[in-house]
C-alpha cells in the first residue's frame, strides 16, 4: 500500500473540527446492579449499506445465550465516554506510512466522545507508552500530536506483546466501556506471548478490539488474518485501507461505532465457569435485512463453594 502527502494530511487533519457524534454509543460489556451482575453487550446495527440504524426500539432485539432466548433486563443507547487505547505499530515496516498512521489516529480523536478517556502504546522490539504518566481525554489534540510525531520507526514487531499490554493497561482506566484500536500490518517476529495467548486474553476480557491493516500487498511481514481472528473474537472489526484516504475514514467510522449503538443486558442464566456463546437478533419493521454484531460470547462466572 503506497501512501503519500504525508505532510499535507497531517495539515488536513489538524484542521478538521471535532466531529460530532449523530448516534448515541453503546456501553461496556458488564454491568453489576444491587442485586445480580449483568451480561451486558455493546451492539451494533447496520443496513446492507453499512450505515448504522440508530432509533430501533427494545422489542425489535432478540437475545440469545447457548441458543436459549433470555429476557431484556437493560436497554440503552446512550453516547457515554469509553476507556480507549490506541496501539500503534513503530516498527521498521512502518517506514513511509507512519506520518499517515498519525493523522488517522488524530481524525480518531477529532470524532471521538471528548470525554473519552485515552492512551497510546506504541511497539517495535518492546513496547511502549507513548505518553508516559500522562492520562489523556479524547479532545487533547495537541498534546496527542506532539507525542506521536515524534515516533521514530525502527526494529522488529512485537505485536501480541503490545496487545497483551493494551489489555492489562485499559483494566486502569475509570471508564466502564473499554476499547483498543490496533494499527499495524499484523505481523509478529518479536514477542514473548503468542497469539493464542493474546485470543484467550481478549476472549476472557470486556474489551473491544478493533483492527487496521497498514501494509505493502507484496510485503512477506504481514498476516491480515490474525488481524481478522483478533478483532472478531471481541466483537470488533478488522479495516483493511489501500490508501490513506480510506485509513483516516476507517478509523473516523471507527470513532462513530463506538459512539452509535446499544447496550443490550441481561441476567446470565448459568453460573457454570465455561463459555457461552452469544447472538443478537434484530427484526426490522420495515421487513429490511440488518447486520447485527456484537461480542460472540462471554466466561460465565462460576459458582462460589460455602464455607
Amino acid at each position: 500500500m503506497r501512501f503519500a502527502g504525508t505532510s499535507a494530511l497531517l495539515l488536513v487533519v489538524a484542521a478538521l473540527p471535532a466531529l460530532r457524534a449523530q448516534q448515541p454509543s453503546a456501553d461496556p460489556p458488564s454491568f453489576r446492579t444491587a442485586s445480580t451482575e449483568l451480561v451486558v453487550l455493546p451492539v451494533t446495527v447496520t443496513d446492507k449499506r453499512g450505515a448504522f440504524v440508530p432509533d430501533l426500539p427494545r422489542d425489535r432485539f432478540a437475545v440469545y445465550d447457548n441458543g436459549r432466548r433470555q429476557d431484556v433486563a437493560l436497554f440503552t443507547s446512550e453516547d457515554t465516554p469509553v476507556t480507549v487505547g490506541l496501539v500503534l505499530d513503530n516498527s521498521g515496516s512502518m517506514r513511509g506510512k507512519l506520518g499517515e498512521v498519525v493523522a488517522a489516529a488524530l481524525a480518531f480523536a477529532r470524532a471521538s466522545n471528548p470525554d473519552d478517556e485515552l492512551f497510546t502504546l506504541e511497539f517495535s522490539d518492546d513496547v511502549k507508552d507513548a505518553l508516559p504518566g500522562r492520562r489523556l481525554f479524547a479532545n487533547d489534540v495537541t498534546e496527542l500530536q506532539i507525542a506521536l510525531t515524534a515516533l521514530v520507526p525502527a526494529g522488529r514487531t512485537a505485536l501480541y506483546d503490545a496487545l497483551v499490554a493494551g489489555l492489562d493497561r485499559v483494566r486502569e482506566g475509570t471508564r466502564a466501556r473499554r476499547v483498543l484500536v490496533l494499527i499495524s500490518d499484523g505481523g509478529d517476529n518479536a514477542s514473548a506471548a503468542t497469539l493464542r495467548e493474546v485470543l484467550a486474553r481478549a476472549r476472557a476480557s470486556n474489551v473491544t478490539i478493533y483492527t487496521i491493516g497498514v501494509f505493502e500487498p507484496d510485503d512477506p511481514d504481514t498476516n491480515a488474518r490474525v488481524l481478522k481472528s483478533i478483532a472478531e473474537t471481541t466483537g470488533g472489526e478488522r479495516f483493511l485501507p489501500q490508501s490513506a484516504g480510506p485509513l483516516l475514514s476507517d478509523c473516523q467510522r471507527i470513532a462513530r461505532e463506538i459512539r452509535s449503538g446499544y447496550t443490550i443486558g441481561y441476567a446470565p442464566p448459568d453460573r457454570d465457569g465455561t463459555f457461552h456463546r452469544v447472538r443478537v437478533q434484530v427484526d426490522a419493521a420495515d421487513g429490511r435485512k440488518l447486520n447485527v454484531r456484537t461480542r460472540p460470547g462471554y466466561f460465565a462466572a462460576g459458582v462460589q463453594a460455602h464455607r
